[in-house]
């Protein structure tokens, strides 16, 4: 069977910027960043996302370009009959467990974005308009169908497959996505009282830098540069040997930080201006936003409605875009390993996600006695998956790079073979953060989530 591949740099920038770009930044950032610090983790985040998750990314590309399979099939064919084959099975679970619970999210997103285009929100008083957030995801039926919605949508995306299907979605949404947070950053920013906002994104507090706010923020940059989970292995195996991975890498690493510190500038001086208390974890967006935008349709209705619309549609369309992601890695592996059809294997996925995200959804309401560790399932997953399952693949997928392969074959990735010029002191760093700075700085913070 003739393998796919993007057709473009262009086409493989965006769709690794897709995987990265989603709610992992617009959903989950800001609370995160709420939650641990402000400035003072968007500080850690930066900096273990440049001189950690890069180079774990890095490697990742290096697997996925050099094996030309997916995760599973990467691992038997560069080390066969070895123990790094659990590797590959582990970055086949991770994906199908978040996409569970994070299409659940994509499902409020999605009732957010109808509420919006029916003025709900311009509707309801300003007094009561956060309280629809709480009624919403406590109620049976309503968050179960819009959950089963967006991830119908998202299998059926995949179902077309990489070019008509992935490639063609990501070409598109991810510059329109861009358009839209700059959007909503530039109106948050002049909304009063949002100064504060601004300020709690740039100036770091010191005492904040915190053990817990440097495990979260490498977990975050994790999260949001899509480690861990197979998704560079899947689709770095579908990227032409001819493409510069440095650039690809470095282009991606990039689009998701500035989409991140976007995303910040367009939530956070919103929830200082609605008087909101910054770590309200995961419902922050869903309950300050339509604060905002319940108020402008006191004195603005038509400009209220507008925002509010682009806001959730800009947060349905990140969404999307890496559940579309979390999701090819198991059609990927259905398809070579098990031989299943691309439709079939996507319909496999939907059934499994489905069940599981079920159960996450009625968490919060009819099943919230349903707990783990003395915590909802979804928040359980949450952070479960985030601090240990994304953190344990990416340190041995750098370890794998940086100790099982060779140097030459990593360096030939990145040369294409010798066809492309590369400095011998930059990849000489490159090569160093991944065999030797990654994977301890990487274990010292996993092995302090137990600690």
């Amino acid at each position: 069977m003739e393998r796919e591949h993007f057709g473009s740099r262009f086409a493989v920038i965006m769709a690794f910027a897709g995987s990265a770009i989603g709610l992992g930044n617009i959903w989950r950032f800001p609370y995160m960043a709420g939650e641990y610090g402000g400035a003072a983790f968007i500080l850690i985040y930066v900096a273990a996302s440049l001189f950690l998750s890069l180079p774990i990314f890095f490697a990742e590309l290096v697997i996925g370009r050099r094996s030309r399979a997916n995760c599973f099939g990467a691992m038997k064919n560069l080390a066969p009959g070895s123990h790094w084959n659990g590797l590959g099975l582990l970055c086949v679970v991770t994906p199908m467990i978040i996409v569970s619970y994070y299409s659940v999210v994509g499902g409020w997103s999605l009732d957010y974005l109808v509420r919006s285009c029916t003025f709900e929100f311009m509707r309801t008083p300003t007094d009561e308009v956060s309280g629809i957030f709480d009624s919403f995801i406590t109620s049976s039926w309503s968050p179960l169908l819009f959950f089963g919605v967006y991830i119908a949508l998202t299998c059926g995306i995949v179902a077309f497959g990489v070019k008509k299907g992935i490639e063609k979605f990501s070409k598109y949404s991810i510059p329109v996505l861009f358009v839209l947070i700059i959007v909503i950053a530039i109106y948050s920013v002049t909304l009063d009282g949002a100064a504060a906002g601004v300020s709690y994104l740039i100036k770091p507090d010191p005492a904040k830098i915190t053990p817990a706010t440097c495990v979260n923020a490498l977990g975050q940059s994790f999260y949001s540069l899509s480690l861990g989970m197979g998704i560079v292995i899947t689709y770095s195996s579908y990227v032409s040997k001819q493409e510069n991975l440095l650039v690809s890498g470095l282009g991606t690493a990039v689009s998701d930080l500035i989409f991140a510190v976007l995303a910040g500038f367009a939530i956070m001086p919103a929830v200082f201006a609605a008087g909101i208390e910054p770590g309200s974890g995961p419902g922050l967006i869903f309950k300050t936003l339509p604060y905002i935008f319940s108020a402008m349709g006191e004195s603005m209705p038509v400009v209220g409605a507008a925002v509010s619309i682009l806001f959730f549609l800009a947060i349905f369309i990140s969404a999307l875009s890496s559940s579309i992601a979390l999701v090819e890695v198991g059609v990927a592996y259905l398809i070579e390993e098990k031989g299943f059809r691309r439709k079939n294997a996507c319909i496999a996925v939907f059934c499994f996600s489905f069940v599981l995200g079920a159960l996450c959804s009625l968490s919060f309401g009819p099943l919230s006695g349903l707990t783990i560790t003395g915590e909802p399932l979804f928040d359980f997953l949450d952070k479960f998956s985030s601090n240990i399952l994304l953190t344990a693949g990416g340190f041995f997928c750098v370890t794998f790079v940086g100790w099982k392969m060779s140097r030459d074959d990593v360096r030939d990735e990145f040369t294409n073979g010798g066809s492309l010029r590369l400095n011998d002191r930059l990849f000489g760093v490159i090569y160093f953060l991944i065999k030797y700075v990654a994977p301890i700085a990487v274990a010292v913070i996993f092995i302090s989530n137990f600690i």
